[in-house]
């Protein structure tokens, strides 16, 4: 079968790719291990996304607020809300504290199900459930190119596919080794100081530093089931007890049900108090902590040196064992929480010496229908990555680095990136992974994505949908959150209908200044930011000629905050450098707004 996009991976990124690459006319065939769509944000229990603080007003993507926005209608029209919930226009249904949104993993999949319903029908976009990637058919002259992705589904059916452009939208840059070289094309853990020059690089690379993946579950504050709920302990709990040293309390969490963050509400995805409905009789969420991330080994990279040889082992052969005791540790968890978690007064907080487990805790089998209740995919933090024409480095985004060392400082935003495709900010995040790194856990600037990071070095037809895009080790920390991935899928979808439109390769686009402005007015006009203005929103009428100008390196506004001040008056010192940067007859004088004084520029430059 032969398509203009393979997308392969229904993740958030690839779903978002194949929404964008599809409205923009191309023929996409979208590829997906499982039967629900949306990746992290679904299929693996990430159903409180991890957002950035003004993703209400600015920072998501326009297809990404859409698919917000159907979620809490879904709640609007199909629940009996409280009061308070009815009339807030910003509903979080679970009330959790890390993000602005919730929601049950199932809504979230049928949402995206239906959002992509009319480009299924209209024959624009074929998905492809229970299929995955087993092999690729590269080019015999150069080997840099895909000519056909073998997929097989679950009953042994084989069939090759055929694109102009194949995305890797998979959590684990699947792709990458079934078409090109390891060091060559590929990476896995951490680079060396050497070769990235970032201050917190270990001296030598540490393949086997990969953030931990974790297997959410879902609980109910259930204490009319108590008497039922307790499950029966994995056979190996003792041993995954010792392994995991379970417990609560672990970066801002101040305690179980208390404190200025609780483990409960942490992620919580419904909030009783907001429901006025039998069907929500119990706070219910979803439990996504250090407490369940696996520290017993990576499902890609390698084991530490083995004590005969000193190599490194891979991994990989072991990732199905690793798998199913990371179930079991989150099972482990669940049992760890009904039954030895210190209990907290209920009116103090304080521990309670001698009283333990919270038989209240009912594991909740039909959030994602599977026998052990946990989530149908591993929550996975980090991917193989692509040796990228533009690496994202660590210095480029955080604030101070681990040693206190200042980089950002009291810059506003990350270092300019000129050939920003989107934007995203997230703190700067390793989980320990059980191979000796430790937490870290950094402020970052907002940053931007660059095209350059989504153009593999060698590869001329593969593009990274998902987390496996030219960062490193440590910026993955911050780039492989949740919007931030739908908008690195997105970019990449339209970039490849953006290429098929023009009859250019990724790297043309890159290398020529005027296909890279174009290009980017393409994915402005796609509702994606290219940089941080907080004041003029996608839906400003000075969004596009603002981000424009931006894209050329400008100084619009004071580099210690976010805001570009619309509606102030046009300085005639601003006139003067914005008419020089944009290169455009216009007149040496302009009376009016700041927004006023970008839209007449955009006019007499016609981007």
């Amino acid at each position: 079968m032969n398509f203009d996009v393979l997308i392969i991976g229904g993740t958030a990124g690839g779903t978002a790719a194949a929404w964008a690459a599809a409205e923009a006319g191309a023929s996409v065939c979208l590829v997906e291990e499982t039967d629900w769509l949306g990746g992290q944000l679904t299929t693996q229990g990430v159903c409180t996304p991890d957002e950035q603080q003004h993703i209400e007003t600015f920072g998501g993507t326009r297809r990404y607020n859409e698919f917000r926005e159907r979620v809490r209608q879904h709640y609007r029209e199909n629940y009996q809300l409280s009061e308070a919930a009815q009339n807030s226009p910003a509903l979080n249904p679970g009330k959790c504290w890390v993000s602005r949104l919730s929601y049950e993993p199932k809504v979230g999949a049928e949402i995206l199900r239906e959002i992509l319903r009319p480009l299924v029908e209209y024959d624009k976009l074929r998905i492809l459930y229970g299929t995955r990637a087993v092999a690729c058919k590269m080019d015999a002259e150069t080997g840099t190119r895909i000519e056909t992705v073998t997929v097989r589904d679950e009953d042994g059916t084989e069939q090759h596919l055929s694109a102009r452009f194949v995305l890797d939208a998979t959590d684990l840059g699947d792709l990458l080794p079934l078409c090109g070289v390891e060091g060559t094309d590929w990476i896995v853990g951490a680079e060396s100081r050497a070769e990235t020059g970032e201050p917190d690089a270990p001296e030598t690379a540490r393949p086997d530093w990969v953030q931990p993946f974790t297997f959410p579950f879902p609980l109910e504050w259930s204490p009319e089931t108590q008497a039922t709920n307790v499950i029966v302990p994995p056979g190996d709990y003792e041993e995954l007890k010792a392994l995991q040293k379970y417990h609560i309390k672990h970066g801002a969490i101040t305690g179980l049900f208390f404190g200025r963050a609780p483990w409960w509400t942490y992620r919580r995805v419904l909030a009783k108090e907001n429901f006025d409905d039998p069907r929500v009789p119990n706070d219910l969420a979803m439990i996504n902590t250090a407490g369940n991330d696996y520290y017993g080994g990576n499902i890609i990279g390698y084991f530490p040196g083995s004590p005969a040889t000193g190599h490194p082992i891979r991994n990989e052969e072991s990732a199905e064992a690793a798998l199913a005791c990371a179930r079991r540790v989150s099972l482990g968890y669940v049992y760890w929480l009904q039954t030895e978690c210190p209990r907290e007064d209920p009116e103090t907080g304080e521990i309670v010496p001698g009283r333990t487990g919270y038989p209240e805790f009912r594991l909740r089998l039909d959030l994602f229908d599977t026998p052990d209740g946990c989530a149908i995919r591993p929550y996975i933090r980090e991917s193989r990555r692509i040796r990228s024409l533009r690496p994202i480095l660590e210095q480029e985004i955080v604030v101070k680095d681990f040693q206190g060392g200042v980089h950002r400082g009291d810059n506003a935003r990350a270092a300019f990136m000129p050939d920003s495709v989107g934007i995203g900010h997230y703190a700067l995040d390793i989980h320990p992974n059980g191979h000796g790194e430790p937490n870290h856990y950094v402020a970052t600037r907002p940053f931007q994505i660059p095209l350059g990071a989504l153009i593999p070095v060698r590869l001329n037809n593969l593009l990274p949908a998902c987390k496996s895009l030219g960062v490193t080790h440590l910026t993955n920390g911050a780039y492989r959150l949740h919007p931030i991935e739908w908008n690195i899928g997105e970019s990449a979808g339209i970039l490849a209908a953006f290429c098929l439109q023009n009859g250019l390769s990724p790297r043309e686009v890159y290398a020529d200044s005027s296909q890279l402005r174009a290009f980017q007015q393409y994915v402005l006009r796609n509702g994606i930011a290219l940089n941080w203005f907080i004041d003029v929103p996608l839906q400003h009428p000075a969004f596009e000629a603002v981000q424009s100008l931006a894209a050329l390196g400008l100084a619009l506004g004071q580099p210690t905050d976010l805001f570009f001040h619309p509606d102030d008056p046009i300085t005639p010192k601003a006139w003067q450098t914005w008419r020089e940067a944009a290169s455009v007859e216009a007149p040496a004088t302009f009376s009016g707004t700041r927004s006023e004084a970008a839209l007449a520029l955009r006019d007499a430059s016609r981007i």
